[in-house]
Formats: C-alpha cells, sequence, structure tokens
C-alpha cells in the first residue's frame, strides 16, 4: 500500500519519527508540494493513502487522483479538503481533532504575559546594561499589569476555552464566556453570558471560536466600539476571526491596549499586513501547537486514524 505525505515538515522538520506510518505502507513523504493541481496529482501518483496538512485537495485533485481512498489531515482544521467530492468518491477523510488543548491554552497566556509583565524587553534591557547603571535597584521600561481580579471573556467554549478558563481562574482573574450554543457549566467561577455583556465587562479577550460564516471578522470596528478603553486581545483559533485593519486602528488609537495573536489572515503573513506596524501588537508564527511532544502526539493519532481505517473501523472521519 502506497502512503503519500504532502507537506510532511512543517509536523516533522526531523525531530519525531515517521516509524508508524513506514511500518504500514510505502511511505513517500514531501516537504512541501507546490500548489497546483497538475504538482499534486504528480506527487500522489497511484496511492491510496494522502496525508496533507496545508495541501489544497479540490474537486479536481480527488477525482483524478486513481486510487485514492483514504486522506488523512494532519491538523484539526480541514477546509483545505473539497470533502462533497470526497463523499461522492467515497474517499475517507480523518482529521486530528483534539491533540494540542493544552499547548494551546500554554500559548494563550505566553502572549498574554509577554503583554502584561514584557518579559523579553526588560531581559533585553538588563542584558544592554540598562540594570547595572540604574540608580535604583529596580526600574521598568512599560507599564506592568497584574492579572488578578481581571474580567477574562472567552470567546469559545470547548476544550480550549475551557482550558484557558481553569488557567484564568488560578491566576485569580473573573471569567466569563460565550458560546454559540450553551454550554452547562457546574462551576460557580465561570459564568456564560451574551456576547454583548461579554464585550461591555471585560479587560481581557481570548479567542477559542471556529472560523465560520458568522464568525468571520467578528472583531471588527462595530465589536471594537462596545468594549471599555484598554482592553487587550488575544487570538489563537483563526486570523479570519480579526478585521484586522479595524484592529490595527483601534491598536494605534489607544481603544484597544494590545493585541497577542499566533495566527493571521494570510499565512504565512503577509508583508502589507497592518498588524505589522500597529502599535503594542505581539505575533508569533502560528507556533501554539509546535511543541516538540504536541506534534508526537499528534502522529500518534493520525497512525491511529488510519490504522482504525485499514481495520475496517474508521475514527475521527470528517463528515
Amino acid at each position: 500500500m502506497k502512503i503519500v505525505d504532502l507537506d510532511g515538515y512543517a509536523l516533522n522538520p526531523g525531530d519525531i519519527s515517521w516509524e508508524g506510518f513506514e511500518q504500514l505502507g510505502e511511505l513517500t513523504n514531501y516537504d512541501r508540494t507546490q500548489d497546483d493541481d497538475a504538482t499534486i496529482l504528480k506527487r500522489i501518483g497511484d496511492a491510496e493513502i494522502v496525508l496533507t496538512n496545508k495541501t489544497r485537495l479540490d474537486e479536481n485533485v480527488i477525482e483524478n487522483a486513481p486510487k485514492l481512498k483514504y486522506i488523512g489531515v494532519l491538523a484539526t482544521g480541514y477546509n483545505v479538503i473539497d470533502i462533497d467530492a470526497a463523499k461522492k468518491k467515497n474517499v475517507i477523510v480523518t482529521n486530528i481533532p483534539s491533540y494540542g488543548t493544552d499547548a494551546v491554552a500554554q500559548h494563550t497566556f505566553a502572549l498574554l504575559l509577554e503583554i502584561t509583565n514584557q518579559v523579553g524587553l526588560h531581559s533585553e534591557a538588563v542584558r544592554n546594561g540598562e540594570w547595572q547603571i540604574a540608580k535604583d535597584f529596580t526600574f521598568w521600561k512599560t507599564p506592568l499589569i497584574s492579572l488578578t481580579d481581571k474580567t477574562l471573556g472567552i470567546i469559545g467554549f470547548g476544550r480550549i476555552g475551557q482550558a484557558v478558563a481553569q488557567v484564568a481562574h488560578s491566576f485569580g482573574m473573573k471569567v466569563i464566556f460565550y458560546n454559540h450554543h450553551p454550554k452547562d457549566v457546574s462551576a460557580d467561577w465561570v459564568k456564560q453570558v451574551s456576547l454583548e455583556d461579554l464585550y461591555a465587562k471585560v479587560d481581557v479577550i481570548t479567542l477559542h471560536t471556529p472560523q465560520t460564516s458568522e464568525t468571520e471578522k467578528m472583531i471588527n470596528r462595530e465589536s471594537i466600539a462596545k468594549m471599555k478603553a484598554g482592553v487587550i486581545l488575544i487570538n489563537t483559533a483563526r486570523g479570519g476571526l480579526l478585521n484586522e485593519a479595524d484592529v490595527a486602528d483601534a491598536l494605534n488609537s489607544g481603544k484597544l491596549y494590545a493585541l497577542g495573536a499566533d495566527v493571521a489572515s494570510e499565512e504565512p503573513i503577509n508583508r502589507d499586513n497592518p498588524l505589522l506596524t500597529a502599535k503594542n501588537v505581539f505575533l508569533t508564527p502560528h507556533i501554539a501547537w509546535a511543541a516538540t511532544e504536541i506534534r508526537a502526539r499528534l502522529m500518534g493519532i493520525a497512525v491511529d486514524n488510519l490504522k482504525a481505517y485499514l481495520a475496517g473501523e474508521p475514527e475521527n472521519v470528517v463528515d
């Protein structure tokens, strides 16, 4: 059985093993694949199993891959796959629905703590000699912010949103959330509110909702106007949740205090993205998922997905 991975480098640049897939078939692994149907089809060839992270498999590719039977998406999001075309051809598509909950929660707070404590800025200042010549035993180059008693608003209260809530509670934050479908919560320290109430009450907003037609650009001029001045915005979900031009304007005017984001509307980020020149922006290149342990976990789940398919009992099927 032939297995082709179209863009394996992001998941495994060489520090984890492909052995699980190699034991299941003849694996051909490409670091990256150019985004055109001819190249994609040439590389798929007569493989039955195709693995992809961000390489697009559209209707034309799926219909013209002669032996394609299974697509394993090496990520949670599967928008690069034409699911209808796969169903029409009886191609099974699986994804990795939950592998990095703890990692994304950790990165959410890495961004938030960088904004509130500015560790990087002050470490650089010390290394540049500013502490050695200071007149006092301490100094700070930017306002420092305590999280205790601040109100965190979580938009999207799935696994990641709930993990973020637990961390926030441990910091002594007040936690409220909005979810498209109401959630039953037993803890007395977290409260479900309307989106309007959340915008009005928070000191920090963190986004953990899927990008859909309803949520695309939900953080925009109108929603920001409903917030009090000085809100911190964190986005480790999808870049398209922000109207980036509106967010940049709000940062430059001071309406928003800061943005911490691990995602952008186009990735890699465009050179003309307005967030690159806005004030008080902290950007990372979509790395919340990238800890070695988390990528190894993802690999293991992907292998298990393929094993389940081969056993006739597919798991994590996208339908």
